[in-house]
């Protein structure tokens, strides 16, 4: 059987007791008039009752079903009785009935149903059923109405709010069949106006937070996606949304010093100001559309302001500023004064192509933006922003597989003595060779792979690959001094892992001497050790491996643990460097800090790299300072394994 439901409310199902007869129609036995006999050239009468001349089945009195509906032949008395009694539960039942024909107008109607609509039953014989009870105002219902009374579908049952006779309006649940074995059907009302006000305080408890009285995140989304929805049809209204996503900073300290009493009564009192501010703006018509705007609590201390049918971003931004304004004024609560700020990101777009999901997003990046510029402010969301997070956030997901596929590669640039011109070592340097966005050089994925933990298993295999590298040189070249190399190591290496065994198993694996291996720490990294990484580091230090402290001047400078380090090697940043460029136009103070610092390094017994070393003369001035080895594109830029040796050539010369 099929059947049409179009309710709009939950939990209509079937019909109340007492609203449905197996049949209503009478099923008399026909008289000469109706069923006429050989002679008589009308044929059997219409399915539904006797025909009037205009073409409408006619009742019976009292507004009952007419006799003589089918034409059949005499059932005797027992059918006379029953019809009587389906006249009487017609009549008595409580339900409000009323049997319609095929074209939905009134056959006949129950004296309670006359009392529903105010009149009386015969005055409603053919009258509209569903203009009396509201069935043509829906388009869907009044759809699925049409499908009843063709036939084509077994039953409709809607939710209608109508108005009774006194003036009140009640919810009704209408019910329309067809009646079994009849061309006519059956319309039942039953009222459920009870029901409907629980489910409906029902729905305002699971829609509404109980903390501050606003509509919480499930009605949030509901709003939002049917503003969407509305937006990108209708053709009245700007057909753009706006959202404001916002954050209270430093609620968790209320929370913590305060108790969860003084924070709830706070977040009531946001959520006041939070309403007045968008219904101030409303009330002068900064924000328009069919319900204008929605301010809800999404959990914690986080709140949103919906503005449908927004006008562009000056009036979102115009609504940001004045939240901001009104939650920096003081909030006197329990005799407690506080003050808070909030974190703001502003979305405003074209409905047609958001999604609920997409719009939510850009505001939470956005939201994230706010915080990240320093709090206490709003930030409007920016694609060029927001591609240049989404391609970081690309590279975060496919670095670890990235280590298996061998995407990764290793370049080298020597290490060269400013005395000599010899280049002493190597630094290996890593490079992601990525399929979509081409080769990438670390200062693009490093501080992602540190972020993920990726770091741990992209430095093991760095390491290792520079070792075996650095192992094939010195097999290659037997009789020549061998050159060392150089790998940087995160500090998350020396805490996540164990960087003391990987190293010792790689060196013990591909035969390189310890000597021949220097490690770079960064000096943020290795200032302040203490506990694992200085035990690390010392035990490095002990198997025969060189500790560096690269970008020297750039962290926190504190001498005081270069004597309590293992540390054999300074790098200066590259930063002193650039103020030996000119002959010209020298730098006095860069040139006064590296003869200091390399003096210093030299007294504690270690030895001096200047880094992004780019013309001789800078070469030539850093060696007269006494600075030991240069590195920098004088000497060659970053170079594949195969051609350090050719670089190197005879005698290792490469600053000639």
């Amino acid at each position: 059987m099929r059947e049409r439901a179009v309710s709009g409310y939950p939990g209509g199902t079937g019909r109340a007791p007492g609203t449905t007869l197996s049949a209503v129609t009478e099923r008399n036995e026909p008289t000469n008039e109706s069923a006429g006999g050989p002679d008589d050239a009308s044929g059997p009468a219409h399915p539904g009752g006797p025909t009037a001349a205009d073409g409408r089945t006619r009742s019976g009195a009292n507004g009952e079903p007419h006799a003589g509906a089918r034409g059949e032949p005499d059932a005797g008395d027992g059918s006379a009785a029953s019809l009587r009694d389906y006249r009487a539960a017609f009549r008595a039942a409580r339900a409000p009935l009323a049997v319609l024909n095929r074209d939905g107008l009134v056959l006949a109607a129950n004296p309670a149903f006359g009392e529903l609509v105010g009149a009386a039953p015969d005055d409603l014989v053919a009258a509209t059923a569903a203009d009396l009870t509201e069935l043509g105002t829906d388009p869907r219902i009044w759809a699925a109405y049409r499908e009843v009374l063709r036939g084509h579908s077994d039953r409709l049952r809607c939710t209608r709010r109508l108005k009774h006779p006194d003036g009140q309006f009640l919810w009704a649940e209408v019910t329309v069949e067809p009646l079994p074995d009849e061309d006519c059907v059956l319309l039942s009302v039953s009222d459920i106006s009870d029901r409907h006000d629980l489910l409906a305080r029902l729905r305002h408890l699971q829609m509404h937070d109980p903390v501050t009285r606003l509509p919480n995140r499930a009605l949030f989304f509901e709003r939002l996606a049917g503003a969407l929805e509305s937006a990108a049809f209708e053709q009245h209204g700007t057909g753009r949304v706006g959202l404001c996503y916002l954050d209270l900073d430093g609620f968790k300290a209320v929370n913590d010093t305060l108790g969860h009493r003084i924070g709830d009564r706070l977040l009531s009192a946001v959520a006041q100001r939070l309403t007045h501010c968008a219904e101030s703006l409303a009330d002068r018509g900064a924000v328009r559309g069919r319900s204008g705007h929605l301010v809800a609590r999404l959990g914690g201390d986080e709140f949103a302001l919906l503005v449908e049918d927004s006008a562009g971003t000056e009036q979102l931004a115009e609504l940001a500023q004045r939240v901001l304004d009104a939650l920096q004024r003081p909030f006197d609560l329990a005799g407690q004064r506080l003050s808070v700020s909030a974190s703001i990101g502003v979305v405003e777009r074209a409905a047609t192509g958001t999604t609920a999901t997409g719009l939510m997003q850009a505001a939470d990046t956005t939201l994230y933006w706010a915080k990240e510029d320093g709090k206490a402010r709003w930030t409007l969301f920016d694609p060029e922003r927001n591609a240049h997070r989404m391609t970081r956030q690309a590279l975060s997901s496919t670095l670890r597989p990235a280590v298996d596929r061998g995407e990764f590669t290793l370049e080298y640039q020597p290490l060269v003595g400013l005395g000599d011109g010899l280049a002493q070592g190597v630094e290996a340097l890593v490079r992601w060779r990525h399929p979509q966005f081409g080769t990438l050089s670390p200062n693009r994925f490093i501080g992602l792979a540190e972020e993920n933990g990726s770091i741990v298993e992209l430095g093991r295999w760095v390491l290792a690959r520079a070792c075996h590298q650095a192992r094939a040189w010195q097999l290659a070249r037997p009789g020549a001094e061998p050159l060392f190399v150089s790998v940087n190591v995160a500090v998350r290496q020396v805490w996540d892992s164990d960087l003391v065994a990987d190293v010792a198993s790689i060196l013990d694996e591909t035969g390189l001497p310890p000597a021949l291996l220097q490690l770079e720490l960064t000096e943020s990294a290795v200032m302040g050790s203490a506990g694992r990484p200085l035990q690390a580091l010392q035990a490095l230090s002990e198997m025969g491996v060189r500790i560096a402290i690269d970008d020297f001047g750039t962290g926190y400078s504190n001498l005081a643990y270069l004597s309590r380090l293992p540390v054999s090697v300074l790098k200066l940043d590259g930063s002193f460097v650039r103020g030996f460029r000119s002959q010209e136009h020298p730098n006095p103070a860069d040139e006064t800090i590296v003869e200091a610092l390399v003096a210093l390094a030299h007294r504690l017994g270690l030895t001096v790299t200047a880094e992004c070393v780019e013309s001789a003369e800078q070469a030539e001035r850093l060696r007269r300072i006494g600075c030991d080895t240069g590195q920098g594109w004088l000497y060659s830029r970053p170079v594949p394994p195969d051609r350090v040796c050719d670089l190197i050539g005879a005698g290792r010369q490469t600053g000639a």
